[in-house]
């Protein structure tokens, strides 16, 4: 079994996305500029340059793509956090600080997903009254990590 999941080692690599998708379409990009540079100085006329440039924007635009699909899916993945957290402040918070659950931002709730549901009312008190709204910061203050295996 593996380790149990802390704020030093709950970040996710997608092994196919990281060490594939990305390589290539940075070779790719790569690449691309050295056969414009490779046109260019050849002056081999006007369709190999236009195929070069062609290409080059083509490769920053798979850049584009991948990092915007990442993106979109934490996106989404926030915005699911954010339900889920509401409904489980519902159940734990106590009655002086349930009405100020639409208060949280988005990063609050997503950070505050890996506190344990005996640790959640206490350091959602201290979120609020203190304004903190970095990530980092709340889940590092978390003394009892609840995992979360079913991130993007």
């Amino acid at each position: 079994m593996s380790e149990p999941q802390n704020f030093a080692n709950h970040g996710k690599l997608v092994p196919a996305f990281h060490f594939f998708v990305i390589p290539v379409l940075l070779l790719n990009l790569v690449s691309s500029i050295v056969l414009l540079y490779a046109a260019a100085r050849h002056e081999w006329g006007a369709f190999p340059l236009f195929q070069a440039i062609f290409n080059l924007i083509l490769a920053v635009a798979l850049i584009v793509l991948a990092f915007l699909a990442r993106l979109f899916a934490l996106g989404v993945q926030d915005r699911v956090i954010r339900l889920e957290e509401r409904l489980r402040m519902q159940q734990l918070l106590p009655e002086d600080l349930r009405p100020r659950i639409s208060q949280f931002t988005i990063h609050q709730l997503v950070a505050l997903r890996f506190a344990s549901d005996a640790e959640l009312p206490e350091l959602a008190g201290k979120v609020l009254r203190d304004n903190l709204n970095s990530r980092k910061a709340i889940k590092q203050m978390i003394r009892n990590w609840r995992a979360d295996h079913q991130r993007v």
